[in-house]
């Protein structure tokens, strides 16, 4: 028996522990994942990177769908792509301004001046923000971001992202405004952006302004009531009595009623349209107008139309062309004026209260004056909020900036559902949530917001004699200016000294929301208008992974910059990956404390255990995070190091043949995994091409390197020869998914790193590979049940069987690999009782007796 010898590289006791920080420095200093500029665009596979949001601790979420994206990445390098794959910081917008004001106990007062001596306090108190100028505000924000970006960095490489970790970018750095400005200067003189003033969705706590994309309706608490409008004598005379009853979950909106509505076919109501009634406690006379969107069967069939309770009274105000009575501000309060007509003694009682304060006491004044049905009726009804606020949104008159992105254009729509079908999903079925968006749009993209930490509008007003701006004629920098920030810098043909002065300038206050930026992150990571020649050889890009919650926001915002900028898709595939799920199947985020961050998960089982787990999730389906999958990984990885150890001990001799059955049908059935798990991330099902090499790892390790052990150890050619094939194909089928385990075993025997080795093909295993895979099988399933006669026997493995007997359709497979059956098994006779060929049943399963001890 030959004595196996360990190639130098390889330790002693191969281990897991320590690998990353190994592999991350080594990976680094030698540049293999550096991105190669010169390769020509078919030779370039770019990938449209998500860019986290920078507002705390990634969660086990992000490193779920960033592994899914790192593996395409791998396998197409291994194809022999060059792989465009930058890293971006979304660090702009309400998550980060929230964060730091949480962190440093602060809040942006842009009436405050800059202090540049300022220190936030030791002792942080949230109650107690301390008011700042907005250029401090945006200091801290910047410092904040810097470290958790380095954290993120951090995590990102010990995960194993095969990121060029020399092409990061920012959303609020220069490249990213510049980008992010140009675009909308390019948008607005083409008009597709254009400002309106006119209903917005509103949000009182951060008071900004909020796009249809960023809506979800919660189940929140409220009450009907029934309130009686006063008729007139002559409606009295067609039966009604003195009051038409109406009833609604929003009393304290009363003074902004601008009329009563019902449906036009609804004959209870008929007799009123053309009409008038007065309000109950404030006597302001309203039209009782038709319209086909009241309900007959909701409440009493009648409702009021006020600016602004919800966006159906928008519709209504809008088509029926009805007056405007305000009476909410931006701070979710009561104005302290009554709108136009509205008495001013009983909107006093009101002024200056919260929405829910203004509620209380109207209802208690219609109970006074008679005005309250009963009592208020407790219920439960979906309501709009912000994805990220805390209260309901309120509808506010408010000047804003929109692009146009179909909601009020039949023909850019149908083109962007075209972009849709021109656009490779995984999986397909996602196109459905786009088209269903497209077509379910309401209206433009609101992109302005009334925050601070973002990329400001670059647009300036002119002022006329008496101070006021000139909305008409807004003021746009040269291109070449870019960025800017208008609210420090001045407009052409201006000096910092007319600011705010007659006939002098005056910036416009807002900022992009965040998408408007992240909408471009093809063109901000690509170089667009910044390096040409970089932007040629990576855009449009081949990949967009995301997460499917996002498709009618990045996604869809994406494919509309890209179309009216480009006149075509900013890349060629969109992969949806899906959610991770908590134990009781709820989505896991931050806002619902039930995340997992990663780094306890990386340092207890390893990164390649966690991106086991992680591809083990299929594209675009919601997946339970599952400890036990991750111990599942670890033990992969354990099994390929000790496994390699036993191979790589055997040297070849000579120029080694792979002669015997056995040895074939093994190389047979890996080159057929090869051809499946290429298939498989060819059509970016990274999942099943992890599950067909794993399914034949374990068979090879159970099966093929019990059988031939005992040759191997005897120096056996055709084993030792099979063996190292076998593993040469199997690490590089691997090391997608365990980037660290298979690039160590790699190192001990091969030069260079296996992360741009050659994927595997089927050639790699000619011409050792043309045996019948069915040997294996069958050998393997006698293999089985002979340890398992000995299991249940309580017996050693090593315990001897007397006589082993085979019989079955498939028994002659069996004979080919007879020697590596008995040295495996440990068997004295074997006896093989093949039927007749014409009474075989090819599918009958084989049926073994084995003998036991003497």
């Amino acid at each position: 028996m030959t004595e196996q010898r360990l190639p130098a590289a390889m330790p002693e006791k191969p281990a897991l522990d320590g690998l990353e920080a190994v592999w991350v420095e080594r990976w680094e200093a030698g540049g293999v994942y550096r991105f190669d500029r010169t390769r020509s665009r078919d030779e370039i596979y770019s990938i449209d990177t998500p860019p986290p949001t920078v507002s705390g601790s990634l969660h086990v979420g992000h490193v779920f769908s960033y592994t899914h994206t790192d593996t395409i990445a791998r396998f197409q390098r291994m194809r022999g792509r060059e792989v465009f794959y930058p890293m971006g910081w979304d660090d702009n917008g309400l998550p980060t301004e929230r964060r730091v004001q949480n962190h440093f106990g602060v809040r942006c007062d842009p009436s405050m001046p800059y202090d540049p001596e300022f220190v936030p306090p030791d002792r942080p108190d949230p109650k107690r923000q301390v008011p700042i100028s907005r250029r401090n505000f945006i200091e801290l924000c910047e410092r904040l971001t810097a470290e958790d970006e380095k954290a993120f960095e951090e995590l990102w490489r010990r995960l194993g992202l095969s990121v060029d970790w020399s092409m990061t970018y920012a959303t609020i750095d220069d490249g990213a405004r510049a980008a992010s400005q140009r675009g909308f200067l390019r948008n607005l003189a083409r008009g597709e952006a254009y400002v309106s003033e006119a209903p917005t969705l509103w949000d009182v706590t951060f008071r900004t302004a909020v796009a249809q994309a960023e809506l979800e309706d919660r189940e929140w608490p409220g009450a009907f009531h029934r309130i009686g409008f006063d008729l007139s004598p002559g409606q009295r005379d067609r039966g009604f009595g003195d009051r038409v009853w109406i009833e609604t979950t929003r009393p304290e909106l009363i003074p902004a009623c601008v009329a009563l509505v019902a449906h036009p076919d609804d004959e209870r109501y008929r007799p009123l349209f053309g009409t008038t009634v007065r309000t109950p406690v404030f006597g302001v006379e309203v039209p009782v107008v038709a319209h086909h969107l009241a309900e007959p069967d909701k409440g009493s069939g009648i409702a009021m139309i006020c600016t602004f309770g919800d966006v159906t009274d928008v519709t209504w105000w809008r088509e029926l062309d009805l007056p405007t009575r305000p009476i909410i501000g931006w701070d979710g309060r009561l104005l302290p004026e009554p709108p136009q007509g509205v008495p001013a003694e009983p909107y006093g009682e009101l002024a200056g209260r919260t929405v829910h304060g203004a509620r209380e006491r109207v209802v208690e004044m219609l109970r006074e004056s008679g005005h309250l049905d009963g009592e208020p009726r407790p219920i439960r009804r979906p309501v709009k909020f912000y994805e990220k606020g805390d209260r309901p949104l309120e509808i506010v008159t408010t000047r804003q900036w929109y692009i146009r992105n179909g909601g009020r254009d039949a023909g850019l729509r149908a083109a962007l559902l075209d972009r849709g079908r021109e656009l490779v999903w995984h999986p397909p079925h996602m196109r459905v949530r786009y088209e269903n968006w497209v077509e379910g749009l309401a209206g433009d993209w609101l992109i302005s917001r009334q925050r601070f930490f973002g990329v400001p509008i670059p647009v300036w007003y002119p002022l006329d004699a008496e101070g006021e701006p000139v909305y008409e004629a807004p003021i746009t920098p040269p291109e070449s200016a870019l960025p800017v920030d208008p609210s420090s810098d001045t407009p052409p043909g201006f000096t910092e000294d007319m600011r705010g002065k007659p006939l002098g300038f005056v910036a416009d206050p807002d900022v992009m929301d965040t998408w408007a930026t992240s909408s471009l992150s093809p063109q901000i990571a690509g170089g667009w208008e910044r390096d040409d020649d970089l932007f040629r050889r990576v855009f449009p890009m081949d990949l967009r992974p995301q997460a499917h919650e996002i498709i009618r926001t990045w996604l869809f915002s994406t494919v509309v910059r890209a179309h009216l900028e480009h006149g075509g898709l900013p890349w060629r595939h969109a992969a949806i990956s899906g959610w991770i799920l908590d134990p009781d199947r709820k989505k896991m985020s931050k806002s619902k404390g039930n995340v997992v961050t990663p780094v306890s998960l990386l340092e207890e089982y390893g990164s390649d255990a966690v991106r086991y787990w992680a591809a083990s999730g299929r594209p675009g389906t919601d997946t339970a995070f599952d400890t036990g999958q991750i111990k599942i990984g670890r033990r992969l990885a354990i099994k390929i190091l000790n496994a390699s150890k036993f191979v790589l001990g055997f040297e070849p001799s000579g120029t080694p043949e792979v002669t015997e059955p056995v040895d074939r049908s093994m190389l047979a059935a890996l080159r057929a995994v090869v051809g499946e798990a290429t298939e498989a991330f060819e059509g970016y099902d990274y999942t099943r091409a992890l599950e067909r090499t794993e399914r034949f790892f374990w068979a090879f390790c159970d099966d093929y390197v019990e059988l031939v052990k005992a040759r191997a150890y005897n120096g056996d050619p055709s084993a030792v020869a099979a063996l190292r094939q076998a593993l040469d194909v199997l690490l590089r089928l691997f090391a997608p998914f365990l980037p660290f385990v298979t690039e160590e075993v790699w190192s001990w025997w091969r030069a260079g790193s296996v992360h741009r080795a050659a994927w595997p093909s089927p050639d790699d295993l000619a011409p050792g590979a043309d045996g019948d895979p069915a040997v294996l099988d069958a050998v393997g399933e006698v293999l089985r049940q002979v340890r398992r006669a000995k299991s249940e026997a309580r017996l050693s493995m090593r315990a001897e069987v007397s006589r082993l007997v085979v019989s079955g359709a498939q028994a002659g497979l069996v004979r080919q690999a007879q020697d590596d059956l008995c040295a495996a098994g440990n068997v004295e006779e074997f006896v093989l009782e093949a039927p007749a060929e014409a009474a075989a049943d090819a599918d009958a399963p084989l049926t073994v007796t084995a003998t036991l001890g003497a």
